[in-house]
């Protein structure tokens, strides 16, 4: 557990692919709460102009800066290119939440030097290790 930890802790932007205005929504309550943990939260999803104050992205390749986090709240099947774009933008993490899952997606990411968190929620990781 140390690991993800450090990454929480040495981590500052996360890009939420797949984050949603519905404030019923589990992306949304999610990122609400690292938001407010002082997290910079980046919506990516084209369905979207603005979430949480903040604007939303088309791709993760429309946005500016560095991006330490990928957090993918998308259906399983949409990870491969996700992954591939947070390769192409240089992201550090790609972080797959609860439910979330392909094994050879994480294992692009892995080999393209990107640390890979998968079918684990953000947020009870923060809560559990760093409050």
């Amino acid at each position: 557990m140390q690991p993800i930890a450090d990454l929480l802790r040495k981590s500052h932007t996360i890009a939420v692919v797949g984050l949603s205005s519905k404030k019923f929504r589990a992306s949304y309550g999610v990122s609400e709460y690292m938001q407010k943990q002082g997290y910079r939260i980046i919506p990516v999803n084209p369905n979207e102009t603005e979430v949480l104050g903040e604007i939303s992205y088309a791709r993760l390749e429309d946005i500016s800066g560095h991006i330490d986090i990928v957090d993918i709240f998308r259906r399983s099947e949409a990870v491969p290119p996700i992954v591939d774009s947070a390769i192409r933008v240089g992201a550090s993490v790609v972080w797959m939440q609860e439910g979330v899952i392909h094994e050879k997606a994480a294992q692009k990411a892995k080999a393209a030097g990107l640390t890979v968190i998968m079918d684990r929620c953000i947020l009870k990781e923060h809560m559990h290790l760093l409050r």
